[in-house]
């Protein structure tokens, strides 16, 4: 088989979406994709990023590819947990103080810096709406994130996605509570939750 189709094998099994580093990682030399952009096979949408021509970018993807340290937070992460009902106008993400990437310039993103000890904190891995796997904080996690940054969050969204927390068979409360005492918001998510559940 040839590199070529070794390269289209492998963007049918990702989704359309390949990265350098999965086509070095095949043993074939990253010079060849410039090659299949020539021949309009594949586009490039990001420094390291390939997707088929055939396939529509997804860009939570594409983001996480480019911020390779950047976690979906806050609203964002809300999206992702069906604790709200709209899109994220901007991209959330969560890095280590004193990270650096091209996109942090870029106006469809909002960043928040946290230490690397709080940064690790509560990370999953859940897919996005084109099917592809990318790092999301947990349900727990996101609803300190909310709580901690109360004031820059509508109000109403801020009371759909607690009303929205409160009703979910899947909350963990024992851990909710672990990391509300690690975020020091222990006080602050005991007044919500007395007038939730």
């Amino acid at each position: 088989m040839d590199n070529i189709k070794k390269i289209e094998k492998l963007l049918n099994k990702k989704n359309g979406i390949i990265t350098t580093r999965e086509v070095e990682e095949l043993g074939i030399n990253s010079r060849i994709l410039t090659r299949m952009i020539e021949r309009g096979i594949i586009e490039r949408v990001a420094r390291g990023v390939y997707i088929s021509v055939d396939t529509i970018e997804d860009t939570y993807f594409t983001a996480q590819a480019i911020c390779k340290k950047g976690i979906f937070s806050h609203e964002t992460a809300l999206y992702f947990h069906d604790l709200c009902d709209r899109t994220p106008i901007k991209y959330q993400l969560t890095v280590p103080t004193n990270y650096n990437n091209i996109l942090i310039k870029n106006k469809n993103y909002q960043f928040f810096y946290l230490k690397e000890e709080l940064y690790e904190i509560g990370i999953t891995e859940m897919k996005t709406p084109y099917g592809n796997k990318v790092k999301v904080y947990d349900l727990e996690r996101t609803i300190c994130d909310i709580i901690r940054n109360k004031k820059k969050i509508e109000i109403a969204l801020f009371t759909d996605s607690m009303k929205r927390y409160a009703d979910r068979k899947d909350r963990n409360s024992i851990k909710l509570h672990k990391y509300a005492k690690i975020f020091n918001i222990e006080d602050e998510l005991r007044k919500y939750l007395e007038v939730l559940l």
